[in-house]
C-alpha cells in the first residue's frame, strides 16, 4: 500500500470507529438515526434583506482575500454581491485550500449566520462552496452526531443506507392507523424533506411521517412487553396459600392498626397471584407513609407459612434495617427467624446467618445486594421483594430470580416503589406488570406543610429548628454534598453539622452520610430514632425507610439541585405521626427554569401521583425506569404524552401476537433486538 493510500485508510478509519460507538452498524441503524433539525439549502437569499441573527445562503462574487495578522492571525474575505451589497468572511481557523477556495473573482456560495462587524456585515466560519454546485432538492438534515464524524460524512452514510435498509412492510393490512404512510416513506421523508415542509410539525413530531414511526416503536415495546408476559405464563412458581390459622390471620390479629382499604386490596391482589402457581411479576406502588412495608410482610407471611423462604431487598443499609427493624418487630413474636445480610457484616455473624439461610432456618431474609451474592444459598426461596426497585439493575434482580435452585419453576417476584409510576410509563415501560396501588394514606396523617425560603432566610429557618427542638421535636437538614468541592459552590454536610452545633449549643447535632461505614451509620440513627438527638444532618443516605414519627421539620439545603422525586421522598421523612410538619426548601438564586417548575410544584402539592406526572412532564422516563433502560432510552421516538397512540399500540399488539405471531417477531426484532431483554427484569 502506498502512502497516500494508508492514510485513506486511517482517515476512512476515525469516521467508522464514531459510527460503531453511535451504534450506527447495520444499515437498519442508519436509517433510523434521524435528524435533529434541518438547514434550508435549497434557494438563495438577498444579502439586501438579511438581520442580524438569521442564518443565509448568498451568492456573490470574491472581491479581496488575505491573511490578516492582527489580534490573531486569520483568513478575511470581502464579497460583493450582483446588487452590490459587501459581506465579510471571517476564518480564526483555515487550512490553504480555503484561501485558494476564496481567490479574488471567484464566485461562490456561502451560508452562515449573519453578524454586524468593525467592516460591516461578516459571517464567522460560512460554509463554502462554488456557485455553480447545484443546489439540494430537499431540505438538509443535521444529524446527532460525535467528534471524529463530521456531517457530510454521516449524511453520505445514511443516504448510502437508507437504499439498502431493510424498511419493507412487515405489519399485515389494518395494523398501521388509516393515513400514515408506509415506512420506507416515512424515514425518506423524515431524511430528506421536500423545500416547504411545515418545520413546525418536524419539530413538534406531529408530522404524519413521525407518527409513523412513533406507532411503529410503541407496536415493538407493546409486543416486547406481552410477549414477555405470555412466556413467563408458561412458567411454573411455588403454589403459595395461607393456611387457616396461619401466620397470615397471626399477623393481622397482632397488628396494633386496622389495615386501610386499599391495603387490604392490594394485599388480596397478592395473595391470588401467589396462589396462581405461574410466577408473580406485580409492582406494589404507593406514596410515601402508605403502610407498603406491612403489605409486603403480609406477603412474606404466606410464603413461609407454606413451607418457602423469602427475600427482602433493599438499595441501602439504612433501608434495609428499617425494614429488619420492623418486620423482626411482628414477625419475631410469630416464630419466624429474620436473617439479616449486607455488606458490611463480616465474620461470625454473617457465617450464622449464611448458614440460617441454607437450611431454611430463617424464613425471611432481608438486606442489599448482599442478598444476591454468590455465597447466599436458599434452602427454598418462593418470594423475591424487591424495594425501591428502579435502584436496582436488571442483573440484579435477575440474579434474585435465579437464587431459586430448581431449575423448573421460579420465584415470585413482587416489586415495590414508593415512586408512584405515571399512567403512560405503567402503560408503556411497565406493561409486563402487574400493577397495585395504595392511594391512601392510613389515618391520622398529618398532611406536611412545604416553604420555600432562599438561602438569605437562613437564619429564619435556624431559629425555626431552636423552636422545633426546645419542644422536643426532632429535625432533618439534608445537604447534597458529604464535603466542601472547589468544583461546586454549594454549603456541605459537614460544614453545616459544624454550623448548627454552633447554633445550638448544649443540643446533639448528628452527622449521617455515605462514606460512613455501616456500624457508625447504624449508631447514629439509633440516637435519632430513639429520640435522644434532636438534629440530624445527613446527605440524601435518609431519602427512603427512615420512619422516625417525632420528626416535624425536615430542611433540604440546595433545593434547586434535587430531581421532584427525590424531594418528594425527603419530604416523605416527616408527617409520619400525627405532629402537624414542615418541609423547608433552601434554595440559591438565580433558579433555572426547571428548578422553579421543580419548587413549584413541591409547594403545590403533596400528592406523590401529581408529583410523578409532572416529574415526567419535566424531565421524561428517565428515573422512573432506572437500569431497565441499560444506558439506552428504550423509546427513542414515541411521546409518553400521547395516551392515544399507546392505547392502539397496546390493541393491535395483542391481535398481532394472535393473529400473525411471525410478523410480531418480525417487528420486535426490527426495533428492539437485544434491547427486548431488558424489559423481561
Amino acid at each position: 500500500m502506498v502512502k497516500s493510500e494508508r492514510a485513506d485508510a486511517t482517515a476512512a478509519s476515525g469516521p467508522q470507529r464514531a459510527m460503531a460507538r453511535l451504534g450506527l452498524t447495520r444499515d437498519i441503524d442508519l436509517a433510523l438515526h434521524l435528524p435533529l433539525r434541518y438547514e434550508d439549502e435549497t434557494r438563495i437569499d438577498r444579502l439586501a434583506d438579511g438581520r442580524e441573527g438569521e442564518t443565509l445562503q448568498v451568492e456573490a462574487t470574491v472581491a479581496d482575500c488575505r491573511v490578516e495578522t492582527r489580534a490573531r492571525r486569520q483568513l478575511v474575505a470581502r464579497l460583493t454581491d450582483d446588487e452590490g451589497e459587501s459581506l465579510v468572511l471571517r476564518f480564526i481557523h483555515f487550512y490553504p485550500s480555503q484561501q485558494k477556495q476564496l481567490a479574488a473573482g471567484k464566485r461562490v456560495r456561502v451560508r452562515g449566520e449573519l453578524r454586524g462587524g468593525f467592516l460591516g456585515r461578516e459571517m464567522v466560519h460560512p460554509v463554502v462552496k462554488p456557485a455553480e454546485a447545484p443546489l439540494p432538492t430537499t431540505l438538509t438534515p443535521v444529524y446527532p452526531t460525535s467528534a471524529q464524524l463530521p456531517q457530510a460524512y454521516l449524511r453520505k452514510a445514511i443516504a448510502s443506507a437508507l437504499v439498502r435498509a431493510p424498511l419493507a412492510e412487515v405489519l399485515p393490512p389494518g395494523t398501521v392507523p388509516a393515513g400514515l404512510p408506509t415506512l420506507r416513506d416515512a424515514v425518506t421523508f423524515l431524511h430528506q424533506p421536500p423545500p416547504g415542509t411545515a418545520l413546525a410539525t418536524l419539530d413538534d413530531r406531529s408530522h404524519p411521517a413521525w407518527q409513523r414511526l412513533k406507532f411503529d416503536e410503541l407496536l415493538a415495546q407493546q409486543l416486547s412487553q406481552q410477549m414477555s408476559q405470555r412466556e413467563r405464563a408458561k412458567l411454573k412458581a411455588p403454589v403459595l396459600r395461607a393456611p387457616r390459622g396461619g401466620l397470615h390471620e397471626q399477623l393481622l390479629a397482632a397488628l396494633p392498626f386496622a389495615l386501610t382499604q386499599a391495603q387490604r386490596r392490594v394485599a388480596d391482589e397478592i395473595a391470588a397471584d401467589l396462589a396462581a402457581g405461574t410466577p408473580m411479576h406485580r409492582l406494589l406502588q404507593g406514596d410515601v407513609g402508605s403502610g407498603k412495608t406491612i403489605v409486603a410482610a403480609l406477603a412474606a407471611t404466606i410464603a413461609i407459612d407454606a413451607g418457602w423462604q423469602c427475600a427482602l431487598m433493599a438499595p441501602t443499609e439504612i433501608l434495609a434495617e428499617q425494614h429488619f427493624r420492623k418486620l423482626v418487630q411482628v414477625l419475631t413474636p410469630l416464630g419466624v427467624q429474620v436473617a439479616w445480610l449486607t455488606g458490611s457484616r463480616k465474620g461470625k455473624g454473617r457465617k450464622e446467618q449464611l448458614a440460617a439461610v441454607e437450611s431454611g432456618a430463617a424464613g425471611l431474609v432481608i438486606g442489599t445486594h448482599a442478598v444476591i451474592q454468590g455465597d447466599v444459598v436458599f434452602a427454598k426461596l418462593g418470594l423475591a421483594i424487591v424495594d425501591e426497585q428502579h435502584r436496582f439493575g436488571v442483573a440484579q434482580r435477575l440474579a434474585l430470580r435465579d437464587k431459586l435452585e430448581q431449575s423448573a419453576i421460579e420465584p415470585h417476584l413482587l416489586m415495590m416503589s414508593a415512586t408512584p409510576i405515571p399512567r403512560t410509563l405503567a402503560m408503556t415501560y411497565y406493561a409486563d406488570l402487574a400493577v397495585s396501588t395504595i392511594d391512601e394514606l392510613p389515618p391520622g396523617r398529618t398532611p406536611v406543610v412545604t416553604k420555600l425560603f432562599a438561602d438569605d432566610k437562613r437564619d429564619t429557618v435556624i431559629a425555626r429548628i431552636r423552636d422545633e427542638v426546645a419542644q422536643g421535636k426532632q429535625v432533618y437538614w439534608v445537604c447534597p454534598l458529604v464535603e466542601g468541592s472547589e468544583a461546586v459552590e454549594l454549603r456541605d454536610a459537614t460544614a453545616t453539622h459544624e454550623e448548627l452545633t454552633a447554633a445550638l449549643p448544649g443540643r446533639m447535632v448528628g452527622l449521617l452520610h455515605g462514606r460512613m461505614n455501616g456500624g457508625e451509620k447504624a449508631a447514629v440513627m439509633s440516637l435519632f430514632t430513639d429520640g435522644t438527638m434532636p438534629l440530624l444532618v445527613a446527605t440524601t443516605v435518609i431519602e427512603v425507610g427512615v420512619d422516625v414519627p417525632n420528626a416535624s421539620l425536615m430542611v433540604i439545603e440546595h433545593a434547586e439541585r434535587f430531581g421532584l422525586a427525590q424531594l418528594h421522598q425527603l419530604r416523605g421523612r416527616v408527617g409520619r405521626g400525627a405532629v402537624a410538619s414542615v418541609c423547608v426548601l433552601l434554595y440559591t438564586p438565580p433558579l433555572s427554569p426547571t428548578a422553579k417548575d421543580r419548587l413549584r410544584a413541591m409547594s403545590e402539592t403533596t400528592d406523590g401521583f401529581e408529583i410523578a406526572r409532572r416529574d415526567l412532564a419535566i424531565r421524561g422516563p428517565g428515573e422512573f425506569m432506572g437500569a431497565r433502560q441499560s444506558g439506552d432510552a428504550l423509546l427513542r421516538f414515541a411521546d409518553l404524552q400521547d395516551t392515544g397512540m399507546i392505547e392502539r399500540a397496546r390493541e393491535a399488539a395483542a391481535r398481532l401476537l394472535t393473529e400473525q405471531p411471525q410478523a410480531a417477531a418480525a417487528q420486535v426484532e426490527r426495533w428492539l433486538a437485544s434491547r427486548a431483554d431488558y424489559l423481561k427484569a
